[in-house]
């Protein structure tokens, strides 16, 4: 299998373009086991979150899998209810120790809301600290990214978004490159909709290559500069995701896929205050 392919932030950490995420894999055994896998399987960007309610199960795969500790780029993240410099100090120290790390290789803000810009204050120390090699953001549409980056001291390293062929934010990216922030896509197979898996377009894109409309989904993104993390539990969907560096889209591929773009969301509002009102509803710890 062809090496991962990795990117420089804008602080010169260097970051892998495809990683393994845990989202909703909540169960310690189930989790730990698919960590334990992805590592083997090659992976070395391992993406977490508070709100996961999993950082302890990836840290005991990271303390178990042999590889070390500087080979791997771990990620997590600041929930709403810890959005506060005083909230984002000590959620840190516990990510940290569910983790079992005593330094955290990119530390993002999930949801921008509540008081994020005193969260950011928190996290620029830490980073001067060596406690976090790069900080960055989850979910930032670009008047909120353009925001933030005109306030904050250390600009963020990475923004990730939703970004799958359907939703491919193009104007976003713009906008990330304009300010050096390296995007990363969630829900990059678009959490199973439009029949990605079989769409005659992937499909038949990948026929060319010996490749799945899956694989040629992922590759669609990495050609754009995008760091992908697909999720799976099950290992040999774990190759076959990590099997997207041995052949290269062709400039008519990629716009055959950029026609796919319906220019919004289907899986998630974050303009909807009902929306809004859950995540600041939703609690993590007492």
């Amino acid at each position: 299998m062809d090496k991962i392919e990795t990117v420089k932030l804008n602080n010169g950490v260097e970051m892998p373009l495809e990683g393994f995420g845990v989202f909703q894999v909540p169960d310690p055994a189930v989790c730990e086991q698919a960590v334990l896998d992805a590592i083997a399987t090659g992976y070395r960007l391992i993406d977490t979150a508070a709100a996961y309610m999993n950082e302890e199960a990836v840290g005991k795969a990271i303390a178990k899998c042999g590889v070390p500790r500087e080979e791997l780029f771990i990620t997590t993240k600041l929930w709403v209810q810890d959005a506060s410099y005083e909230g984002a100090r000590k959620a840190i120290e516990t990510s940290m120790r569910k983790l079992g790390l005593d330094y955290i290789d990119l530390y993002l803000i999930h949801q921008p809301m509540g008081d994020y810009i005193g969260a950011w204050r928190a996290m620029e120390e830490a980073y001067k600290a060596g406690k976090l090699k790069a900080i960055g953001v989850c979910n930032c549409y670009p008047q909120i990214l353009a925001d933030i980056c005109e306030t904050v001291e250390v600009k963020p390293a990475v923004n990730q978004v939703e970004l799958h062929p359907f939703f491919q934010q193009e104007n976003a990216l713009a906008l990330m490159r304009e300010y050096g922030v390296h995007p990363e896509a969630w829900g990059p197979f678009a959490e199973g909709s439009h029949g990605i898996f079989t769409h005659p377009v992937l499909t038949k894109i990948g026929e060319k290559y010996g490749k799945s409309a899956a694989q040629v989904a992922l590759r669609w993104n990495v050609q754009r500069g995008v760091t992908v993390i697909p999720k799976s539990t099950h290992k040999e969907r774990m190759e076959q995701n990590l099997d997207i560096w041995d052949f290269q889209l062709s400039s008519e591929d990629m716009a055959e896929i950029a026609r796919l773009d319906i220019g919004h969301s289907e899986i998630v509002d974050h303009s909807d205050p009902k929306f809004v009102q859950m995540l600041h509803q939703m609690k993590i710890h007492a």
